[in-house]
């Protein structure tokens, strides 16, 4: 393909997986790195070659800029895809790859630098008539002058760290009591995650929606946006739940916005795939510029499924030089689809991660329904990373149909082993409110989520319990029960197998098991020879 024969993915998880898939398809060859953690990961076994990084720690690992640009060059790769998170929005990175005459699939130095700084970020696009929140434009030295920025703009206020993202040091105050704390506390948080103990102040808008807009812009100059995302469903500045079309943008708000984000880009001089994010109130539907994110996102298959463009193969392309394939015109949105991402997290102990063995997984499927992962029954879920293991989307002609079959997928899914999310996120997409689409970033709080996730949690219990009782006379083995646990369909069938294996002796199942809990998945699937 052009000036990219091989890629190297600076990533792990899904994203890699998914970078991996959109190169072969283009004839492109692949090359992993990967961590201690990672050596058993799925990444690692779809990539042509595989390298080892380093220890599990992310910086001794995935942020070792040096060692990946090293591998690089000795595996003759012309281009890195960083994806997500880790070195994707790293000037210096950028700049280390250009000195050493490697693509970086992504946005130049210069754009990550302009776009990374927030403040500076906000007054250039301030100066250039962007709307942005109204706020500081330089960096807060103190509580005195933040007090006096929050007088003018008026309460409430967020005090936000310069660098950095995530949520990470955001702290929300209603008076000047709370302020005078919250500068302090936000700078050393600042300080401590991101090097830069550098603040501004933004007036806090109450339960506004987070709507991104998604562009592709090349190396000609061009620009263009693939319509919004909703991403309101958020758990402390945590993006969850997103979808496409949002529910309260119609034809010309999607024009302003989009034309905004076109605007914004082309200012920042981006180039590659992004998203520019705004806050907007429905109060007078206004919309605020909030930041770009110089990536490719989590959430962008949320896109992809209603546009029919493939965002990562579009990111490669233009790496290699070729502009846009598509002109403005040519973007059309087709029905609704929704995205769930799914964690490995504990939802009745406060979300906290959850790491270990998967030691059952079973994706959904059927009509509308896509899984991206990076895990498999038999993976073990490392400490080390975000928790991120799965993305579940659904489409639909519209949204109602998008959200049943979100519904059913969520269902479907089994991942055990380990604790995930999904409780949380049948709740919602079970919640009146958001099936009406009455939502915005304080859904969770307002529609008291985490609790009734705990209820939902505790009930499933109790069903899985009532289902196992059930099949316990029949002297299902723990393996076969766990199974037809899924669905009470399968009872009268379990109940004859049951009937059958029962025959079989003790010894016979306790080798089969013994056999089957040895077998290594990727013999089995092919991907690699058995050494036996």
């Amino acid at each position: 393909m052009g000036a990219i024969s091989k890629v190297l993915v600076a990533n792990r998880g899904e994203i890699a997986v998914r970078v991996i898939r959109a190169c072969k398809e283009l004839g492109i060859k692949t090359v992993a790195v990967y961590s201690d953690a990672d050596k058993n990961a799925k990444f690692v076994y779809y990539a042509d070659e595989a390298y080892y990084l380093g220890p599990s720690p992310a910086k001794e690992s995935y942020l070792n800029m040096e060692k990946i640009i090293q591998i690089a060059k000795q595996c003759g790769t012309e281009a890195i895809h960083p994806g997500y998170g880790f070195l994707a929005q790293n000037a210096k990175f950028v700049r280390l790859c250009d000195e050493n005459g490697i693509i970086f699939i992504g946005p130049p130095a210069k754009a990550q630098e302009l776009l990374g700084d927030k403040i500076g970020a906000r007054k250039t696009m301030s100066q250039a008539g962007i709307p942005i929140v109204p706020g500081s434009l330089d960096v807060v030295q103190d509580e005195k002058e933040a007090m006096r920025i929050a007088e003018d703009i008026g309460y409430p206020v967020m005090v936000k760290p310069a660098g950095g993202g995530g949520g990470i040091g955001m702290q929300i105050c209603w008076s000047p009591r709370e302020l005078s704390e919250a500068v302090k506390k936000a700078q050393a948080l600042a300080a401590s995650a991101f090097a830069r103990p550098e603040v501004y102040v933004e007036r806090y808008l109450v339960k506004p929606r987070h709507i991104e807009i998604q562009i592709l812009a090349d190396t000609k100059g061009k620009v263009i946006h693939l319509g919004e995302r909703e991403c309101s469903i958020q758990r402390r500045h945590q993006k969850l739940i997103e979808e496409a079309p949002s529910p309260v943008v119609d034809d010309e708000l999607r024009r302003k916005m989009g034309e905004t984000a076109v605007k914004v880009a082309k200012i920042a001089g981006y180039v590659s795939a992004g998203t520019v994010e705004f806050l907007f109130s429905e109060k007078d539907r206004s919309f605020y510029f909030l930041e770009v994110n110089s990536r490719v996102q989590v959430e962008h298959p949320v896109t992809e499924l209603i546009t029919g463009i493939d965002i990562v193969k579009e990111q490669l392309h233009i790496a290699s030089g070729e502009p846009l394939r598509y002109k403005q015109e040519d973007i059309t949105w087709n029905g609704h689809a929704i995205e769930c991402r799914i964690n490995a997290e504990d939802p009745v102990n406060d979300f906290l991660p959850s790491s270990g063995l998967v030691t059952n997984y079973i994706e959904p499927g059927g009509p509308g329904i896509r899984v991206d992962s990076g895990i498999y029954a038999g993976y073990t879920v490392p400490v080390f990373y975000d928790p991120l293991v799965a993305k579940l989307l659904a489409w639909g002609r519209d949204r109602s149909e998008s959200i049943s079959r979100m519904r059913r997928a969520l269902d479907e899914f089994v991942i055990e082993g380990i604790k995930t999310n999904i409780p949380f996120h049948k709740v919602v997409l079970n919640d009146e409110e958001f099936v009406k689409g009455n939502i915005s970033t304080e859904f969770i709080v307002d529609r008291n989520i985490a609790e009734r996730v705990v209820e939902l949690v505790k009930k499933e219990e109790v069903s899985r319990k009532e289902k196992l009782s059930i099949l316990t006379p029949a002297q299902l083995s723990p393996v076969e029960a766990k199974v037809f646990a899924v669905d009470k369909k399968t009872i009268a069938i379990a109940a004859a197998i049951a009937a059958y294996m029962s025959s079989r002796s003790s010894k016979n199942n306790r080798s089969q098991n013994a056999s089957n809990n040895n077998v290594n998945p990727w013999v089995m699937s092919a991907r690699v020879k058995s050494s036996s």
